[in-house]
């Protein structure tokens, strides 16, 4: 029984960031159990990535719920992989509201959250409350106030602190809503900050007895340089995946729409093209050695099939699922089945 079409005029008739709130609420309230009854039954489609096996190739992706509240909410809907966060170490509260805008005619958002989250140590205490023991992954991120110049700090204290947890770590150097973080994509920046994540992921595996990945999020706003030299660093380190990609600062398809013109990351259906470009250049410059996870303009099963076909070996969710409902879940799974 699909219940959201029902629900999705109520929620979109309240602001954005209203609406994500109280559905993240009632989420975090309701038993898995009645979930499962109530919505779409999503088949088995495993596959291993990363060393690590994933009960279906569909995630969510970071972004939806930042503190992890939900997890076994999620994981009632069928995701084959749940990645919470952005988490930075201390807690924030991000840019100034109103931060969130919906275009409906477009099947897109336009965010400037800015990492607004509980910090580190509360994400950790929900997720050690919640009964979810599939694959987690959790997505951290610099603080707004830590100088550019010391955001490794911020990520390797982030890295120590979920490296136990998390199933793998994603490591966000690509949101445009914290100033200066995309520069970490640069090359003396990115190539400092991998190897001082990939020294403390050695020391970490021999303490904790566990090898834990990390994954790298990147933008989709990257000339054909900017990914060769990416692509080169991320094999030369040997990053364990790349998730391609996060929001777009451009904005084809929405500049006539109301809200259009607001600043911040554009996301859903507009972001496909572009999120699509970058991965696919970047599994031709990691030639296999790095898996990818592709996410960016997801809105049905077609658009999950076209990932894989760029090169991913997973796919997350995000804008889709808000626009279309959780029986997305089971579609992009079922079409990743008979691709």
């Amino acid at each position: 029984m699909d219940l959201y079409p029902l629900l999705r005029p109520i929620l979109f008739n309240l602001n954005p960031e209203t609406a994500h709130t109280l559905t993240v609420d009632a989420l975090r309230l309701t038993p898995a159990g009645l979930l499962r009854a109530l919505l779409p039954s999503v088949p088995e489609a495993p596959c291993q990535v990363m060393g690590l096996r994933f009960p279906n190739p569909v995630g969510l992706a970071a972004g939806l719920d930042k503190n992890g509240e939900c997890l076994d909410a999620w994981a009632a809907m069928g995701f084959g992989f749940i990645e919470v966060g952005t988490v930075t170490p201390r807690p924030q509260p991000g840019n100034p509201k109103p931060r969130m805008f919906r275009m409906p005619e477009a099947n897109a958002i336009i965010n400037r959250m800015g990492f607004n989250n509980h910090g580190v140590d509360a994400l950790l205490a929900n997720v050690a409350q919640a009964k979810f023991d599939g694959i987690l992954g959790i997505n951290i991120g610099k603080n707004a106030d830590t100088p550019i110049e010391r955001a490794v700090d911020d990520y390797l204290i982030g890295l120590r602190k979920v490296y136990a947890r998390a199933s793998y770590v994603a490591v966000n150097i690509s949101s445009p809503n914290t100033k200066n973080l995309r520069a970490l994509q640069g090359g003396s920046e990115l190539d400092a900050l991998l190897a001082a994540l990939k020294a403390e992921q050695t020391a970490l595996a021999d303490r904790h007895g566990k090898y834990t990945p990390f994954a790298v999020k990147i933008a989709p706003d990257l000339e054909d340089a900017q990914i060769a030299e990416m692509a080169g660093l991320f094999r030369r380190h040997r990053v364990d995946a790349v998730i391609a990609t996060n929001t777009t600062l451009a904005r084809t398809g929405v500049e006539h729409l109301k809200h259009g013109a607001e600043t911040g990351g554009l996301s859903g259906a507009p972001v496909k093209a572009a999120s699509d470009r970058v991965l696919k250049a970047f599994a031709d410059g990691l030639a296999g050695e790095v898996p990818l996870i592709g996410v960016g303009g997801i809105l049905q099963g077609s658009d999950a099939r076209d990932k894989i076909a760029a090169g991913a070996s997973l796919v997350q969710i995000y804008s889709g699922l808000i626009f279309r409902g959780p029986e997305l879940v089971a579609e992009c799974v079922r079409a990743l089945q008979d691709a």
